[in-house]
């Protein structure tokens, strides 16, 4: 499994991660040695970067693959959680961090974790649980340096989700060492400019500045929540669709179009929806890690090796492009 750097946090991170989440469904509700059984394959793939939170399942997710980390012995790898506060007073965010972490730690019985993640959206004026970038820069910053000076986490990082303007004024603060962020087919626009009328957030180049930032890339929702494996089937430890992020207003949207990229996989860049949509993401150099949520150990297996095969060429890159553009003027 190849590796990138995750920005400036200087950590080698599989270019596949492990993603823990209620979407895929296995480590909130899976049996527990399907869960072991799943991570140790990940390990023996390369895999090395754990994606959870606590929001996932109620903490099941959290204490799922703390046992499993506990139960293997296992060392080598980086383990990235998220905080998502409630709406918070000002003066009260950092108490709110601290204690959140505190859980997540008890729950993945660790002392430490690589990787501590704001997940709530970042907006203009702070409005419930979303947060204004003056309370991320001065309230949430100094709550996460407090964080690593205390030896409880190594870097921290946001999930790229609000309205762009203020992600994009987030991000070139370069206060934070990574971003979460949702880039896939139905949605080209962290990487690269997308015409007036797209049917998706225009999140205006978003990893140009990440990059500029020198922030590492967690690719979120590359299958978008499932739609771009073009099948309304899903598994039962799946969760129902999801609400998308960023790209239509609706699954069914997004399914309906994911569905018009078949014809890469009739003529050969690629084996499924499913290996197409991650090919084209890693083809972004901005790109650390991709996540994927699994049902089961299977889709695993299909993911990396669907990633061992590299990016897609420029000519599958440059048919996808010509299918996004057929999208403009749509309803999202």
């Amino acid at each position: 499994m190849d590796k990138r750097k995750l920005g400036k946090t200087g950590l080698d991170v599989s270019l596949l991660g492990f993603g823990c989440g209620a979407v895929g469904g296995l480590m909130v509700g899976g049996e527990p040695a399907d869960q072991q059984r799943a991570v140790a394959r990940a390990l023996e793939l390369g895999v090395n970067y754990f994606d959870t939170a606590a929001q996932y399942g109620n903490g099941r997710s959290e204490e799922n693959l703390g046992r499993v980390i506990k139960a293997l012995q296992l060392k080598d790898i980086h383990v990235g959680t998220k905080v998502r506060l409630p709406p918070t007073d000002p003066g009260q965010i950092a108490v709110g961090i601290a204690a959140a972490l505190d859980a997540s730690l008890r729950r993945l019985q660790l002392e430490r974790v690589d990787l501590y993640q704001f997940h709530n959206a970042i907006v203009g004026a702070t409005a419930g649980g979303n947060f204004a970038v003056e309370s991320m820069l001065d309230e949430v910053v100094p709550a996460f340096e407090t964080l690593v000076q205390q030896g409880k986490i190594g870097h921290y990082g946001i999930t790229a989700v609000g309205d762009t303007a203020s992600l994009l004024r987030v991000v070139d603060a370069r206060a934070f060492a990574t971003a979460q962020v949702s880039f896939n087919l139905l949605n080209p626009s962290p990487g690269a400019a997308v015409p007036a009328g797209f049917p998706a957030q225009d999140y205006g180049g978003l990893l140009a500045h990440t990059k500029a930032a020198n922030m590492g890339v967690i690719n979120i929702r590359v299958l978008a929540g499932g739609a771009l494996s073009g099948s309304e089937e899903r598994h039962r430890l799946a969760s129902p669709p999801p609400d998308p992020i960023g790209s239509g207003s609706s699954y069914r949207i997004d399914l309906e179009r994911a569905r018009r990229f078949m014809p890469l996989v009739h003529d050969g860049h690629a084996d499924s929806l499913v290996e197409l949509a991650l090919r084209y993401v890693i083809a972004h150099d901005a790109i650390s890690t991709v996540l994927i949520g699994i049902a089961t150990l299977e889709q695993f297996e299909i993911a990396a090796r669907a990633i061992e095969k590299g990016p897609l060429s420029a000519a599958g890159l440059a048919r996808i492009a010509e299918i996004q553009a057929s999208f403009v003027g749509e309803q999202r």
